[in-house]
């Protein structure tokens, strides 16, 4: 089957968790290639079968070298552990799961193989067409779309489950989206995460070489005071992952000179820390 029709298929058996995002109406119909709503607007499928939900221009900052060295260190297992937590937390029971911010799709992916169950519905979508593109590479049942974490397109309580991992929130889209009794489950990067990384690349006088998520836990604190929080923490060998992919995955180089660039693909690493914490919070 072609992904386009692929695609087309998902969203036709799903079409009552997406709206329109122009009148915020569900969607109700597919004519041809275009999912259209009760009061004509419609979005047009891609070739890969995704939909380009975005009303305005939306920078991401992650370019495709990033996403396909990414792809590469996250199917070596480096979010293993994470995802399997993710895992651990939701009902065996089938799930309506939202990946904000799924990039190349790999994490989203895992988690519905791990949770096999035939009926769970899996949706993830990014800024980055790059991303989303990659993401439809991928052997799985989810479902990749392009969208804004600001203006969701899909309908109040869609989603029994919204994993989060190291993606900014947008908490009141959030909870419309959730419906009662739903988890959000958001993991945010604990100070030692990649420590290091962040210290073969920077200075002890350099902002980066600590990181403090304090804030981020409060402002998840002050929403859901009641929510929970676990420490995942634990160490990856870097025998089956390229130093380069790791060093380019993630925004931390971006902040590091030429030089220290340079020293740290000569030196490389052997090891690195994974410190996490995962957030979750329980829809009333």
């Amino acid at each position: 089957m072609k992904k386009i029709d692929r695609g087309i298929q998902f969203v036709q058996a799903n079409i009552g968790r997406f709206r329109c995002l122009v009148c915020n109406q569900a969607y109700v119909t597919i004519d041809g290639h275009s999912l259209c709503c009760p009061n004509g607007h419609q979005v047009d499928f891609s070739k890969k079968g995704t939909l380009y939900f975005l009303t305005h221009q939306v920078a991401s900052e992650y370019d495709a070298n990033m996403l396909a060295a990414r792809r590469r260190v996250l199917q070596a297992g480096f979010f293993g552990p994470i995802v399997q937590a993710i895992n651990a937390a939701l009902p065996k029971t089938a799930q309506r799961i939202l990946d904000i911010g799924s990039g190349e799709g790999t994490p989203l992916a895992d988690l519905l193989t791990l949770h096999a169950n035939p009926a769970d519905v899996g949706i993830g979508f990014d800024i980055s067409k790059d991303g989303v593109n990659l993401a439809t590479q991928l052997t799985t049942s989810a479902y990749y779309c392009v969208a804004d974490l600001a203006q969701l397109p899909f309908t109040d309580g869609a989603f029994t489950a919204i994993m989060d991992v190291f993606s900014p929130s947008a908490y009141q889209e959030f909870e419309r989206v959730l419906a009662p009794g739903g988890q959000l489950l958001k993991i945010v990067p604990n100070p030692e995460y990649l420590v290091e990384l962040r210290h073969l690349l920077f200075k002890p006088t350099d902002r980066q070489y600590q990181y403090d998520n304090q804030r981020v836990l409060d402002l998840f604190a002050q929403h859901y005071p009641a929510a929970k929080r676990q420490r995942i923490q634990y160490q990856v060998a870097l025998d089956d992952i390229d130093f380069n992919d790791l060093l380019v995955m993630t925004p931390l180089h971006w902040g590091a000179d030429a030089e220290q660039l340079t020293i740290a693909k000569q030196q490389g690493l052997t090891k690195i820390t994974v410190d996490v914490s995962l957030l979750t919070m329980q829809k009333g």
